[in-house]
């Protein structure tokens, strides 16, 4: 790292190296950041607000929602997130919940993390990006990064202006990709922006007195609007506004407006006279940072589409999933006469391709999040933030393999495709109608169990992460006894790599206590006093033991787990010639000692 004066300016620069720069520090380009970097990638994390998250963080509080359906939550880096803040924030509090997204990236040897600093130019040559530069507003320094690659995770793709990158904006006409929509002429109209609320009931009574520019909101305005204080699900995210107009140029005038809206629904809810126990709802807190939808989506060499989603996503190059609806809300937001969005499903889980997610002229230029190669009206869908991740993660991982052949972001789907995909399933991240690869030495070993083994002992190396519609109306579970070891036999000993474990994550969250709402959602709106405290997932496997007997009979304990918090295990192996590997459940959060399931146990 250097550090010299900017040309005529009396600010420093301080230059960076990396093999990857990602710009934005949502969940999208933290997940980049960190699948990257694990890989052995050296990156720069450029964020330009205080904390990590994007949406997700407490300036905006946006619930993180992701695929509908049974056995289809988002796993991989996110999950990892998630399962630590349930073990870590059982009560949802998000300066807990910022300080986890934080220790995730810092934690990371590879990364410099860049807060509270915005990208504003970009150096490009031959097709190429060659650097970026931001300005840090708590140091008064400017940051340029030299990579060999870069992600834009901004949300609004800051690099597609500053770059000459391919990008498009607001809605198609329907004429275009045929898509099912009443759109029969382009516009540039987007969906909106919204500044939350959240609010506390409590066992006292409180007023509320609003600013004298809080917007009075009639009983016209609510009439399709109309907050339900005693549901869990009540989040406010109807209070939108700016789709029908530039939804960056004019961010800061829809925020004034925003919050004038916010404050006149709180003092709906307080004096009103219409809602319920209303004397003892009390503001929590109000965002003053919006929460953006959509706006700037970049151009790939494939653009998804509203007919590729509702078709299933049978993409050869998928490398990550989507399955929330196609939510398009009304570029009027809350003024729009109608219902505030329009509400269509899909087929949960649906694939979307790789070549959606890097630039189809910039030569060195991926995108992961809202921003990714699609039609507005796919976006609708793609947009939430657990497939957001996911892309992250599939961006990383591609960014990294590119790394490690020198290879363009379009050399790794021809060159290095297959690698990608198997790379992304071994790392937790689960594909529509794919297995992962088993190694042939892995399905020619022997696989016993002590005691009585379960019929579907060989699911253990079956390839299937999880139960799922599109592998098999079937159960991948296997059933071990607690305390017995299920144990590969190799004849011959031989070296091997890698152990990777698959346990029970309950991906549905079944075994989570509160409704359905406080057991999806990482976070939660508004607080009652009922409001529940969260754990981990009943059938998590807590403990385990991994052993392996090497060929002169030595025993070697390879893990010793009391407090296990992943789904998913990768454990490299010492270069020895190994006779058997064995693994033994001991228990699980739900302090079962008696039958542990997990999906997979296998070795390569």
């Amino acid at each position: 790292m250097m550090t010299e004066l900017c040309n005529n300016s009396p600010f420093q620069t301080i230059f960076h190296s990396a093999d990857l720069c990602v710009v934005g520090g949502g969940l999208a380009g933290l997940c980049a950041a960190v699948a990257a970097a694990r890989g052995g990638s050296k990156v720069a994390l450029v964020q330009d607000r205080p904390v990590l998250g994007g949406n997700a963080s407490s300036e905006i509080r946006m619930w993180i929602c992701g695929a509908a359906g049974d056995n289809n939550r988002e796993t991989g880096i996110l999950e990892e997130i998630e399962l630590t803040s349930l073990w870590r924030n059982p009560d949802k509090n998000y300066a807990v919940w910022d300080g986890i997204l934080y220790e995730f990236v810092k934690r990371e040897p590879n990364i410099t993390l860049l807060l509270n600093c915005s990208v504003f130019d970009a150096e490009t040559r031959d097709g190429k990006i060659i650097s970026v530069t931001g300005w840090q507003t708590t140091t008064q320094r400017f940051h340029t990064v030299r990579a060999t690659y870069f992600a834009d995770c901004s949300g609004d793709s800051v690099l597609a202006p500053l770059s000459g990158a391919q990008y498009r904006v607001g809605r198609e006409a329907a004429s275009e990709f045929g898509e099912k929509t009443s759109q029969t002429e382009a516009d540039r109209q987007t969906m909106g922006m919204s500044c939350l609320i959240q609010m506390r009931k409590t066992d006292r009574p409180s007023v509320f007195i609003p600013p004298p520019w809080a917007k009075k909101l009639t009983p016209e305005a609510l009439r399709l609007r109309t907050p339900h204080m005693e549901n869990s699900s009540e989040n406010f995210w109807y209070l939108e506004l700016g789709g029908n107009r530039d939804s960056i140029g004019d961010t800061e005038e829809v925020r004034d407006e925003l919050l004038a809206l916010a404050y006149g629904m709180v003092d709906h809810v307080k004096n009103s006279g219409t809602v319920p126990d209303a004397d003892f709802w009390e503001l929590d807190w109000l965002g003053f940072l919006p929460g953006k939808r959509e706006s700037r989506r970049m151009v790939g060499p494939v653009i998804l589409t509203q007919n590729d989603v509702l078709s299933g996503g049978r993409f050869p190059d998928t490398v990550a999933y989507g399955g929330w609806p196609l939510d398009d809300h009304h570029p009027d937001g809350f003024y729009h006469a109608g219902n505030p969005n329009v509400w269509g499903e899909t087929p949960a889980p649906y694939g979307i391709p790789y070549r959606a997610l890097y630039s189809v002229n910039v030569k060195n230029l991926f995108f992961a999040g809202r921003n990714i190669s699609a039609t507005h009206a796919a976006v609708s869908s793609t947009r939430v933030m657990a497939t957001c991740a996911l892309l992250g993660q599939a961006v990383g991982t591609a960014a990294d393999i590119a790394r490690e052949f020198s290879l363009s972001p379009h050399g790794v789907y021809e060159e290095r495709l297959s690698l990608l995909q198997q790379r992304l399933m071994e790392n937790g991240c689960f594909l529509p109608y794919r297995r992962r690869e088993i190694s042939d030495l892995c399905q020619n070993a022997a696989l016993r169990c002590e005691g009585e083994p379960p019929e579907n002992l060989n699911d253990l190396r079956s390839g299937a992460d999880r139960n799922n519609r599109t592998l098999g109306d079937r159960d991948f579970r296997v059933a071990l006894a607690a305390g017995k070891a299920a144990t590969y036999v190799f004849d011959p000993p031989t070296r091997l790599k890698n152990i990777h474990l698959r346990f029970d994550a309950d991906l549905n969250r079944d075994t989570l206590p509160g409704d359905g709402t406080e057991r999806k959602h990482t976070m939660r709106a508004n607080r009652t006093q009922e409001s529940p405290t969260m754990r981990l997932p009943e059938t998590l496997v807590k403990s385990y033991r991994l052993t392996a007997e090497t060929a002169d009979g030595q025993r070697l304990t390879l893990a010793e787990e009391n407090n296990n918090l992943l789904g998913t295990v990768n454990l490299a192996l010492p270069d020895r010639l190994l006779k058997s590997i064995s693994f033994t459940p001991l228990s699980t959060w739900g302090n079962n000692t008696e039958k542990i399931s997990l999906f997979a146990f296998d070795v390569r």
